[in-house]
């Protein structure tokens, strides 16, 4: 059993006194958060929580290890920012990034806080959301470039960014003649998305809105790696959406009315002079290189009328 893990799980538990907002706050489910405390008690030979319909409270048990566990967290969590510093005195913060933020946005990340931090390493792992919320609240992260809508009461948020994606189709599509498409205009097409376990909130934003404009797909392909996504673009397996890219088979378009509103932001746990100075890096070059626009700040594009033929109509 990894003991520290399992500490980690029960002082949140014990912090939040519900299983439910515990599960949330470390991006995970409940009912494995429920085995793992109960796998600690078993581990102990104690019970740590009286639980009921209505409270979870800590057994006298609980609250004698509570103490000692959040030191011992505390401690854990402490060791790679020790180690990071070299004998130089230089200091690592470890930011997980999405996978598919982009080449020339990862080396302006890199280059602007290389500018304004110089003394600071920037470690990036490419990380989707869930994945992100989980290495927060473990210490295995520093900070991170994250999807909304997300549940993670534990952490903290800087200015939302707003990106709204095209539709990305095969160049001899028939809608690739048009300068722009309806979501409407997609329907019966198989969609490629990313999986719902990485990015929960944002997976079933995207299908609802689909939905809500009239796109119902055929059938929804997972793609992890936006070479897989282009891949099935590309082969007129199916449709997928995304910013404005150049890509020899596949033509992209944006969407009458901007249906769709992906919005990022960067997010932490615990706040630092590193941590504030990447946050206003990542403002300036997602705005700069990734097409973003801050929440409330974008333009609204007028909806034109969708081409009467009938293929689209």
């Amino acid at each position: 059993m990894d003991l520290v893990r399992h500490l980690r799980y029960f002082t949140v538990v014990a912090e939040e006194l519900h299983f439910g907002n515990a599960a949330a706050r470390l991006g995970m489910a409940q009912p494995p958060l429920s085995q793992r405390i109960k796998r600690l008690e078993d581990e102990l030979g104690v019970r740590l929580f009286d639980r009921s319909s209505r409270q979870v409270r800590l057994t006298d048990a609980g609250r004698l290890l509570l103490t000692e566990a959040r030191d011992i967290v505390e401690r854990v969590d402490a060791i790679p920012a020790m180690l990071a510093r070299p004998a130089g005195g230089g200091a690592t913060l470890r930011i997980g990034v999405p996978p598919d933020l982009g080449g020339s946005a990862i080396a302006a990340l890199l280059a602007g806080f290389r500018d304004a931090h110089p003394d600071v390493r920037l470690a990036l792992t490419e990380m989707a959301t869930a994945d992100q919320v989980g290495a927060l609240a473990d210490g295995a992260l520093d900070g991170g470039v994250i999807r909304h809508p997300v549940s993670a009461p534990g952490l903290r948020f800087g200015p939302v960014l707003v990106q709204h994606p095209g539709v990305l189709l095969p160049e001899d599509d028939p809608l690739a003649a048009f300068s722009s498409v309806h979501l409407a205009d997609l329907a019966a097409r198989h969609l490629v998305l990313f999986p719902r376990e990485s990015e929960p909130g944002l997976h079933e934003e995207t299908l609802a809105e689909c939905r809500r404009h009239g796109f119902v797909p055929a059938e929804v392909h997972l793609g992890r790696h936006p070479q897989f996504t282009l891949g099935l673009v590309m082969s007129g397996t199916a449709v997928a959406f995304g910013p404005s890219t150049e890509q020899a088979g596949v033509a992209w378009r944006p969407l009458l009315g901007d249906p769709l509103a992906w919005r990022v932001s960067v997010a932490w746990q615990r706040p630092s002079e590193a941590m504030e100075e990447f946050g206003a890096v990542a403002l300036r070059v997602l705005r700069d290189n990734a097409g973003m626009v801050q929440e409330g700040a974008a333009p609204v594009r007028a909806v034109r009328p969708r081409p009467a033929s009938g293929l689209l109509a």
